[in-house]
This record gives C-alpha cells, structure tokens and sequence, in this order.
C-alpha cells in the first residue's frame, strides 16, 4: 500500500497527464491544417461597397521608443480610409509619446483622434475609454509596438461574414526575433502557440482565447458585455471567457498578422509572464461556473484556463523525479502506468511541437527542430513564474497591470508585407 506522498505524487502525474492528453488532439489538427493550408497573399485593390468601418484602438504610455513605426503601418492599411478611424489613448505618458501621436494626427486630419485620459489605470481602462468614442462596426485592438501587414483589415472582414463570430483573433509574430537566444526561442513559441494550439482550437471549434493585440471584435457585442474588466490583469483572457459564457464564437485567423516586439531579457520576460499567469489564474477562479452552461467550447475554456495550475503540478513532478534518484518509487502499475503514458505523451507533444515549427516557418526549415530540446528548460522557468504567481495571489499582494517595457529593438528582415 502506497503512503500519502506517493498518493500525492499519483494524483499530481494524473492531473499533468490528463491535461497534456488532452491538448495532444488539438496541436495534432493544427499540425495538420498547417500541412494542408498555404496562405495566400491578396495583391487586389479593395472596393467600398459592403465593407464594414474600423475603429483601430491603439493604447499608449510611455511608448515613444515605437509607436512611430505603428502609426506609420497603419498611414500604410490597404483599405479605403473613409472606413477607418485611429483612436489613439494617450494614457498619462512622459516620454513624448504624445507628441509622436500629435503630429501623426496632424498629418490625418479628420481620420485619427486622441484622446487623454488624466489617470493612468492601465490598458483595460484606456480600451474602454476609447471604445465610448468609437463608431466602426469593428473594433481594432493594437499594442503601440504593433507593426500590422498592409492588408490586416482585408483579410479580417471575411471572417465577420458568419454572424455568430464575435471577435477575431489574428497572428503575432516577432519583430526582433533575431535580438537574441531568448527572443528566437520567443518567436518559436509564439509560432507553435499561434499556428498549432490556436489553430486546432479553431479547426475543432473549440476556445480560442485572446491574446490582448491584433485583436477585432464586433462593437455591439462589446457594448453588450460592458466592455472590457478594468480590475483584469490578463483583460485578454477575462473578455475570452465572457465571450465563451456568453455564447459568442471566436475565431483564429492565421492570415490576419501583425508583428509585435519579444521581451528581450529574463527580467523583461518574468514580469510579462507573471502577469499573464496571476491574471488567467483569477479568471480561472471566475469562471469556474462556465460548466454551469455545458458545452464542449466551455470545456475547452476551463482546460486552457487551468493552464498555469498545470505548470505548477508538472513543477512537483521534478522535483519528484530528482527524489527518486535518491529514493526509488515503490512499484505499482497505477503510477508506473502513468509515469510511463506521460512520458509517451510529452514525446508526442515535442514531436508536434517540432512538425509546426516546421511548417510554420517561411522558408520551411527542418533544423527548427534543433530548439526542442530547450523547451523543457523553457517550461521549467514558466512553471516557477506561475508558482510564483500564485504566491501572489495566495498572499493577498497588490494587483497592479504592469506593462511590459519595449525598447523598439526590430529586424526589418522579419516584416514580410
């Protein structure tokens, strides 16, 4: 008979195994999407007759560094300019950036407006601000260190063509992924998280979630949920889930991009991380009632909220892995089933991992594979964030929306129009 660690340590591996389990299916049909989709630039002039109007938010403090370059991408939006309108909220900024967005202003007159909010509160509250302002059927979410392709918006309508998406999420891509080790290896991720996991949820109608930039949703549904939840670290993943409570449908669209900077240093990199992870732990607890609707897609949220929990239990299991170096594991077919599946099951998520990168990458380049062997050291350093982050959250610390430092470091070989 087994004592309590080791019972402890069964239901941990269990807990690990079934979530990985899980999400195997869905990297797998986005693996295999990306096999069977090439995407296919559109070259043609676009007409006004039956296109819906934008209104491109774009958040800014303290963004001098890049918000040039952002307004300059969208001067650049190959759609009609009479159905576009730039909402810039200038949120309390002492770097100049307000002075960027005014002579781009200037140089729009009638089709960018900025507004000032007196008191910072961060991104959630700024998105609200310019949300009562706007009048596109669209609403565009941009990060102030975006540089979108010129047809973004054209490649997004179509999506909106079925009445029941709500929102639309495009792809991100790294802008300085060449800086170096931390923002290639960066790059990979967001390539396999995008391309792979987002995609598969897209392809099986699952959740797909937010990801806080290159961001669309419809404004009457926006109005209808009261905007976004100012008290959110994470408002991406809280207006997710609410959409998700709410019935309404996200999409991912692999041919909407926009390129947006990697953290490029650890600090950098553990501040943006530990947000994330602290924030979908809140919206974890918040919408642990979306089974009271049950649906597959509902399902699907709680999996993918309970994400970083995973991260923390699959941390328990190294150091479980080390104490048997020292302590062998008593044998019982349960556990030694379990260690055995989840060891199956972690090869097969690599090799996944590895074929997306693969077919993500342009050109197509076999040697990508060489960067799995630092994922789990990659996953090692996320789990102690979230483990961090719930210390956080388990000691009552101040919730405050800290945003991630850009320093405008860019490979223009990376922006392929």
């Amino acid at each position: 008979m087994l004592d309590f660690p080791y019972v402890a340590l069964f239901v941990v591996m269990l807990f690990v195994y079934a979530w990985s389990l899980y999400n195997l299916p869905i990297l797998v049909a986005g693996v295999r999407n990306l096999r069977r989709t090439k995407r296919k630039d559109g070259g043609e002039s676009v007409g006004n007759e039956g296109l819906p109007v934008f209104s491109i938010i774009v958040p800014v403090k303290n963004e001098g560094k890049v918000v040039g370059r952002l307004l300059d991408a969208l001067s650049k939006l190959r759609y009609p300019v009479e159905k576009t309108e730039v909402i810039i909220v200038e949120d309390g900024s002492t770097d100049g950036s307000l002075d960027v967005c005014v002579q781009y202003a200037e140089q729009n007159v009638g089709r960018v407006k900025i507004l000032h909010k007196p008191f910072s509160c961060g991104k959630p509250s700024a998105l609200n601000y310019a949300v009562k302002e706007a009048r596109g059927d669209i609403i565009a979410v941009f990060d102030a260190d975006n540089v979108p392709a010129e047809d973004v918006l054209v490649n997004v309508c179509k999506y909106f063509e079925d009445p029941k998406v709500a929102a639309v999420q495009g792809r991100t891509l790294s802008i300085n992924s060449q800086e170096n080790m931390l923002t290639r290896f960066i790059a990979h991720e967001e390539t396999v998280w995008c391309e792979a996991y987002l995609g598969g949820k897209d392809v099986l109608n699952l959740f797909v979630h937010l990801k806080g930039s290159c961001q669309f949703f419809r404004r009457d549904v926006l109005q209808k949920l009261r905007g976004f939840d100012e008290k959110a670290l994470s408002e991406d993943m809280e207006i997710s889930a609410r959409l998700a409570e709410g019935g309404y449908k996200i999409r991912y669209a692999s041919d909407v991009r926009s390129w947006q900077e990697s953290p490029g240093s650890v600090k950098s990199l553990f501040r943006q991380r530990l947000r994330w992870f602290r924030g979908t732990m809140e919206v974890a607890f918040k919408y642990g009632r979306l089974m009271s609707k049950p649906s597959m897609r509902n399902f699907d949220a709680e999996v993918t909220l309970v994400g970083p929990f995973v991260l923390i239990a699959a941390l328990s299991t190294y150091f479980a892995t080390f104490f048997t170096f020292f302590e062998p594991l008593p044998f019982n077919f349960l556990l030694q089933f379990v260690i055995r599946s989840s060891a199956l099951v972690a090869t097969l998520t690599l090799l996944s991992i590895g074929v997306a990168l693969i077919y993500s990458t342009k050109p197509r380049e076999a040697k990508s594979v060489l960067w799995l062997p630092f994922i789990y050291f990659y996953w090692s350093l996320q789990a102690f964030i979230s483990f961090y982050a719930v210390l956080l959250i388990m000691l009552r610390r101040p919730r405050n929306w800290n945003k991630t430092a850009k320093t405008g470091a860019v490979n223009e070989a990376n922006i392929q129009a």
